[in-house]
């Protein structure tokens, strides 16, 4: 019981300015990149995915959360759609990035 305390102590998560600044900046980030035009989308997104990814990775390193130790791959995994739709690889549309933030947001 007293490891869980320690490891909850140093979990981001449990801190509403890191957890703010690790995950729900970037996410209004991606939310608000839906009404710039899409290559701006493209590089906003990449940037939150690699900040998300990056901190998911640390916490886990850092307190030992599983569910992070996933989330920080499938962050980094998900540029891939990104670059897609950026590129005209996937249908360009508006729809098409809303329905890739929903999948990103809908993680958490």
């Amino acid at each position: 019981m007293a490891n869980e305390v320690g490891q909850s102590s140093r979990d981001w998560l449990s801190r509403p300015r890191t957890s703010a600044s690790a995950w729900w900046i970037p996410k209004a980030a991606i939310v608000a990149a839906l009404f710039v035009p899409p290559p701006a989308r493209a590089g906003i997104w990449i940037i939150a995915l690699i900040w998300m990814g990056t901190a998911c990775i640390l916490n886990s390193r850092r307190c030992g959360r599983t569910h992070c130790r996933y989330t920080g791959p499938y962050y980094f995994a998900m540029i891939a759609p990104v670059l897609a739709l950026a590129s005209g690889v996937i249908s360009n549309d508006f729809y098409a990035w809303l329905s890739l933030a929903v999948v990103f947001l809908a993680e958490a």
